[in-house]
């Protein structure tokens, strides 16, 4: 009977050690697959980058690229910089957020904490959509409506229109996400202590979540500041330097880069174009680590 027992116990040690074996041997090749794919996802990400400081640091270098604009500099001349680009990027960027965040954020909110029935459901349909919007279409929903039915000119103020329903969808969704991981007791503990649900939301729930939605902010800022579309249907480039979203021509550095093309991609047209992606990269960027650092400095203190 003790050998029967013993015979069994020992089956059982070396199932359990095969088993064992099995699993850790699994868990390493599925460690080596996923590095392999962070790597060869990687490639082209250090390859982008590497060619754009490559072509474009030597002009992006020199201090006239930030301070002139591109106005009586033709294509066969070495010179001029993107201050009238950066300037028109970052005011259209500008005014999308001013508009998209605060509409993107409530509409989150009520989604998570008081969205119930029909009507939720038919606004996150609505924004299901219109993640799948092309740019080009929502320029042209906004041309549609600013300049053929208004008689409006096609200025800069248009062109944040149309990156507003292309910025919504996404800071919507990363937001419900972000509220979605903060704790339920959190909000218990605030509505045992008496606190109203809009007290709540305003003074923990949005305070926790803020580094994601930041972040999402962030991402949502970075798809719309390297939009083409909304910028050659409402807001064709211009060289000279204007900051007036509301009157004339204004430039950008996507059109900025598609004017360098367009002129011939070859000499002084060459490094504007590398020069001018590099700028927009350099943008998201600093707009990135700006966001990051609002979000360490604005969050709930422990």
């Amino acid at each position: 009977m003790s050998a029967t027992t013993s015979t069994s116990a020992g089956s059982s040690r070396v199932g359990l050690d095969t088993l064992t074996t099995s699993r850790q041997v699994r868990d390493k090749v599925a460690t080596v697959v996923v590095h392999l794919a962070f790597l060869l996802a990687l490639v082209p990400l250090v390859w982008i980058l590497g060619a754009v400081l490559a072509q474009g640091f030597t002009t992006v270098a020199k201090a006239t690229w930030w301070t002139n604009s591109q106005r009586n500099i033709t294509p066969d001349i070495v010179g001029g910089g993107a201050y009238h680009a950066v300037i028109g990027t970052l005011e259209q960027a500008l005014v999308c957020a001013l508009i998209a965040v605060p509409i993107a954020m409530f509409t989150a909110v009520y989604l998570v904490e008081y969205g119930r029935g029909r009507l939720a459901r038919l606004i996150s349909f609505m924004v299901d959509i219109l993640t799948g919007i092309p740019s080009i279409v929502a320029a042209l929903f906004v041309y549609a409506l600013w300049v053929t039915t208004f008689g409006l000119q096609r200025v800069g103020f248009a062109v944040s229109l149309a990156l507003v329903l292309l910025m919504i969808p996404v800071v919507v969704r990363s937001t419900e996400e972000m509220l979605k991981l903060v704790p339920n007791e959190l909000r218990e503990a605030s509505y045992a202590l008496g606190v109203p649900r809009w007290k709540t939301i305003m003074r923990i729930v949005i305070p926790t979540a803020l580094g994601g939605i930041v972040t999402g902010v962030m991402l949502g800022l970075a798809r719309v500041m390297g939009e083409t579309a909304p910028l050659l249907i409402l807001g064709p480039y211009a060289q000279a330097i204007n900051p007036n979203l509301f009157s004339g021509f204004q430039a950008a550095l996507p059109t900025m880069i598609k004017d360098a093309f367009d002129n011939g991609p070859e000499g002084p047209n060459v490094a504007r174009m590398w020069a001018a992606a590099l700028t927009l990269i350099f943008l998201v960027l600093l707009l990135n680590l700006v966001g990051r650092l609002v979000a360490r400095t604005s969050g709930v203190k422990r």
